[in-house]
């Protein structure tokens, strides 16, 4: 009964996601519902290998990622994989038809992360384009549901709303990042001396990819509209709250946004889509 296998594979990609993000698991639950398995099978796959780069340090991380990529290839030719993320995963890309180019970039950047601690501008913009935006091409590849025309229409959007998710996410986790892994995304920017004017600038890029990225959320298909406005104003009140906060703040803990916030955005962003607000 492979309807059975398909159905556990994709619930424990389901499963996976709602265990390493709420705020992510609340958005995809306002999709439609037939986008829910295919995005929980994206995020499955990419948590799985920012898993290996960022927490397993007893093991050999490079062979271990090795192995994922190679297995991820050989389950997308094959159409199975005895890896329940890797086979809802191909079921997905080869279902919607997903460019492998945008799997090798992701893994290209995953690899980035095992060796690369000090990045410039170059490097910067390479591992933001494989690390987020290709993940936001993937969903909405899905999204399009082989609209070619909007998809290429949407693309430079979807770009800039990935960019803009992980340069927050790398102000949220400037800490961490430094402490726990010895890595400094921003490029010239010194962890030990970050100044009001680094985080201004960085700040004002970012706002740049918010306002690009909102361009295209009005434009998605309804069914996909209210989960992704979701995650753009939950990242933009985390923003807020970021640029609220002093250089030194930044750089000894991380900002969160409280669940109740969450789901109060949730209800906010609701009341707007049925208003036609957005």
């Amino acid at each position: 009964m492979i309807e059975l296998y398909n159905k556990t594979a994709f619930g424990c990609s389901k499963l996976i996601t709602n265990a390493y993000s709420t705020s992510f698991s609340l958005g995809i639950k306002t999709l439609h519902a037939r986008f829910h398995e295919p995005v929980y099978a994206i995020y499955g796959f990419v948590r799985y290998a920012d898993e290996i780069v960022d927490t397993f340090h007893a093991h050999d991380k490079k062979d271990l990622l090795t192995k994922f990529e190679s297995e991820t290839f050989v389950a997308i030719r094959s159409g199975i994989s005895l890896n329940p993320v890797l086979h809802s995963f191909q079921s997905v890309i080869n279902q919607y038809h997903i460019d492998h180019a945008l799997i090798d970039a992701f893994l290209s950047s995953m690899k980035m992360d095992l060796d690369k601690s000090i990045y410039n501008d170059s490097l910067y913009k390479t591992y933001i384009y494989g690390s987020a935006e290709v993940v936001g091409l993937m969903c909405l590849k899905v999204f399009c549901e082989g609209n070619e025309l909007l998809y290429e229409d949407l693309r430079p959007t979807a770009c800039s709303l990935g960019a803009a998710f992980q340069k927050v996410n790398f102000l949220r986790d400037m800490e961490s990042d430094y402490n726990d892994r010895g890595r400094v995304y921003f490029p010239d920017v010194d962890f030990k001396n970050f100044s009001e004017n680094d985080k201004i600038a960085i700040e004002k890029d970012i706002e740049k990819d918010f306002a690009d990225a909102y361009t295209g959320i009005i434009r998605l298909p309804k069914g996909s509209k209210l989960g992704v406005y979701l995650a753009y104003i939950y990242y933009l009140k985390l923003f807020k709250k970021i640029k609220r906060s002093s250089p030194s703040k930044l750089v000894s803990g991380r900002i969160r946004i409280p669940d109740g916030l969450k789901a109060w955005l949730l209800l906010q962003s609701y009341i707007k889509l049925r208003l036609n607000a957005l």
